[in-house]
């Protein structure tokens, strides 16, 4: 039998061993949790808001990978579960001064947008500072009968245009008529690396040219995050038209069994950027993404292809879809229903309504090229 002292050594020995494992189980939770949920501002990402942002608002919850928490809530609707008390509603508006017509389209699709809605919106107005006083008179204009339904959030856009530009100075490169150095063009590729420049307690934006009208709740079009697989990270719709078979006219002759610039279903048709559904979480977190947005790869995806663009973001997101599709979840053509018809009578006629057509109802209409937009 051991002696007494030696078993009140062993006991204690044994006590500060267990003591050593709970403390250590207890520290890597807690570094876990702090690399997993990190605080609520980033010290950059601050600096570009300058409202009264709800910081403490319900938003829907993440598991790590982006997809929404399975919580079962009894008597919660879907639409009630799924959808945030406010979203996130940034809008591209520029160069409004003294154009009246671009103020009518502006004001057009926000009054849709409150018609609508059954959320609050935060609108996040893209543009010089001219443009979004404009908006924001406009903004409160509209419908003022339900004035609680929307805010605006003011961006420090100068700020925010000079922290973008480095990030997408390639792109302007490769998909711009007449790429230049001046910070406000990098606001045109935006979307492409918003993820980078604003706040982390951002986590799902709808973004929208200024040439909408909303005929359905944005409620139900947000609901198509939940759609998304586990590797997509932007929704948006295919182009309406011929424009990438005709941009990718070089490729396709050298290779004539290719998808790329082909109509839908089976075809790459290319993206029309005017209605984005953008997972930031998932736009940070995917390396695969963010490994795209390089010169290097850029550079050796457009000799490949033989593909120089002009219409921004939109020419990044088809090229890099050619070989990257799981990127993107494609939504349905009635949330962004484009209108113009340019490309029809450019020597495209036999293939033309294969881009074009749309079945069933219009939720969103997309007036592009100055195309009038129809009456309700």
């Amino acid at each position: 039998m051991a002696p007494r002292g030696g078993m009140r050594r062993l006991f204690t020995s044994q006590n500060i061993l267990i003591f050593l494992g709970v403390l250590s189980v207890v520290l890597v939770i807690l570094i876990y949790n702090k690399l997993l949920f990190p605080g609520t501002f980033t010290t950059d990402s601050e600096r570009f808001y300058r409202s009264d942002r709800l910081e403490n608002r319900k938003d829907q919850l993440h598991k790590p990978d982006g997809q929404p928490l399975e919580t079962p809530l009894a008597g919660v609707s879907e639409l009630e579960f799924s959808v945030p008390e406010e979203i996130d509603v940034i809008i591209t508006f520029t160069k409004a001064k003294d154009n009246w017509q671009l103020a009518d389209k502006f004001r057009r699709c926000v009054a849709s947008l409150v018609k609508h809605s059954s959320v609050m919106l935060a609108f996040h107005i893209i543009g010089d500072k001219d443009s979004q006083q404009i908006a924001e008179k406009i903004l409160k204009e509209v419908d003022s009968g339900t004035a609680a339904k929307h805010r605006v959030v003011h961006l420090d856009i100068d700020t925010m245009a000079k922290e973008l530009h480095s990030i997408v100075l390639p792109m302007q490169k490769y998909f711009s008529y007449k790429p230049g150095s001046y910070y406000s063009d990098s606001l045109f590729f935006l979307s492409a690396a918003i993820h980078r420049v604003v706040p982390e307690t951002m986590h799902r934006v709808i973004m929208l040219d200024a040439d909408l009208k909303f005929r359905e709740d944005i409620a139900k079009l947000y609901q198509k995050f939940n759609d998304f697989k586990e590797h997509n990270v932007i929704g948006i719709a295919y182009e309406g038209q011929p424009v990438y078979r005709h941009t990718f006219w070089k490729y396709r002759q050298e290779n004539p069994s290719t998808r790329v610039g082909d109509p839908p279903p089976k075809g790459l048709p290319g993206f029309n950027s005017g209605v984005l559904l953008l997972d930031l979480h998932r736009m940070r977190n995917s390396k695969h993404y963010n490994s795209l947005i390089n010169e290097q790869v850029l550079e050796e995806q457009t000799k490949k292809y033989s593909f120089k663009g002009h219409l921004g973001d939109q020419d990044f997101f088809t090229l890099i879809s050619i070989e990257h599709e799981e990127l993107f979840y494609v939504l349905p053509c009635n949330w962004n229903r484009q209108l113009c018809k340019y490309w029809r009578d450019k020597g495209y006629e036999s293939v033309f309504d294969l881009y074009f057509k749309c079945e069933g109802p219009i939720y969103v209409y997309h007036g592009n090229c100055h195309t009038p937009i129809p009456e309700d």
